[in-house]
C-alpha cells in the first residue's frame, strides 16, 4: 500500500477518533502530502530510517513558489504529522517503519509577547468612538482579555452561548473538548451594549457588519478581520510591540499569575491539554517577581 492510499482514512480518524478539528486535520493532510510529494508516494513497508534523514534535509532545502523557506516549527510539524501516521498504521497492523525512529527537532519557542492591564486599557481607549464599529471593537478586545479566548473560539462564539447576567458560558476548544469561560463585568457590558445595536437576524455574535446579505456563516467575523482589527487599534494605540488575539489570551493568562493563580486553574481556565504548555507563563511570572524583589529588597539590612 502506498502513503496516498491511506490518507483519506487517516485524515478521517483523526477526526472522528482522536478528536481533532477539521483545521488540525487539513494541515496533517497537507503535511503527508508533502512527504508524498518527496518520496514518490513510497509504499509504506518501504520507509526506512533513511528515508527519513533525507526527508528532514528535503524539507530544510524546501522552497515555495515565493522562494520561501520552511521554519524549523513547520518542519517540526510536518515530522510529527508523519510520526501520528506511522502510528496509525502500527493501530491497523500495517507494517512500517517505527514510529519511535522518528526524532523531532529542538525547537526554541518564541518570545511571549504580552499586555499589561494599562496597556490593554490604552488600546481599548485607541478605538475610534465615532467608528460604525466602535462597541464591537470594543466588545472583541474586552473578551479576549477578559476570557482568553483563542480567535477560533472567538469567532465561532453564537448569541445564545452567552449568558451575561451570569457572566459565564461554554466554549469548544482544540480537540472539540469543552471548558468554562468568565468574563469581567466590563466585558459583559461592552457585548451588550453591542448587542442592543444588532437589528440583524444572525445567530454569530460577532459579524462583519459591512456584509448586510448571505447566511449567518456569510456575515460571520473571520479570525483574519479579529487580526486586524487588533492590529490596527494597536498602532492607534501607540503600543510598539506586536500585538496579535493571541497576545491578549498570553495577557490574560500573565495577568492571572502576576495576581496570584496556581499554574493548575490557568490550566483549566486557556483549555491546555498539557500544563508544560501554561508553564511557558511562568517564566514571564518569575521574570516580573525578580523585578519586585529587587526594587523592594533592601540588600544591606540595618
Amino acid at each position: 500500500m502506498y502513503v496516498s492510499d491511506l490518507t483519506t482514512d487517516f485524515v478521517e480518524f483523526l477526526e472522528v477518533e482522536r478528536g481533532r478539528s477539521v483545521k488540525t486535520a487539513e494541515n496533517y493532510s497537507l503535511y503527508l502530502d508533502r512527504f508524498v510529494e518527496f518520496s514518490d508516494n513510497i509504499e509504506v513497508g518501504k520507509i526506512t530510517i533513511e528515508t527519513i534523514r533525507k526527508y528532514r534535509l528535503w524539507l530544510n532545502r524546501y522552497e515555495d513558489d515565493q522562494k520561501r523557506k520552511l521554519s524549523p516549527r513547520t518542519q517540526s510539524y510536518h515530522l510529527i504529522a508523519l510520526r501520528v501516521f506511522l502510528k496509525y498504521l502500527a493501530r491497523r497492523e500495517i507494517k512500517s517503519l517505527d514510529a519511535a525512529n522518528i526524532d523531532l527537532p529542538k525547537v526554541v519557542k518564541p518570545q511571549v509577547s504580552f499586555l499589561h492591564v494599562d496597556e490593554v486599557e490604552q488600546l481599548l481607549a485607541a478605538i475610534p468612538p465615532d467608528s460604525p464599529t466602535f462597541e464591537r471593537d470594543t466588545a472583541i478586545i474586552s473578551l479576549l482579555f477578559s476570557a482568553g479566548l483563542r480567535v477560533s473560539e472567538l469567532v465561532s462564539l453564537n448569541r445564545d452561548q452567552i449568558n451575561l447576567d451570569k457572566r459565564e458560558f461554554i466554549v469548544r476548544g482544540k480537540g472539540q473538548k469543552d471548558r468554562p469561560v468568565f468574563i469581567s463585568n466590563q466585558a459583559a457590558e461592552a457585548i451588550s451594549l453591542y448587542l442592543a445595536l444588532r437589528l440583524d437576524g444572525s445567530s454569530a455574535l460577532f459579524i462583519n457588519q459591512s456584509k448586510h446579505q448571505g447566511d449567518d456563516e456569510d456575515q460571520r467575523l473571520t479570525a483574519r478581520s479579529v487580526q486586524r482589527l487588533i492590529e490596527k487599534t494597536a498602532k492607534l494605540a501607540g503600543l510598539t510591540k506586536k500585538v496579535t488575539p493571541h497576545t491578549m489570551r498570553h495577557s490574560f493568562a500573565t495577568d492571572l499569575l502576576m495576581n496570584g493563580a496556581d499554574i493548575r486553574s490557568v490550566q483549566g481556565l486557556l483549555g491546555h491539554a498539557d500544563i508544560s504548555t501554561t508553564q511557558v507563563y511562568t517564566h514571564l511570572t518569575d521574570q516580573h517577581l525578580k523585578e519586585v524583589h529587587e526594587r523592594f529588597h533592601s540588600d544591606d539590612p540595618e
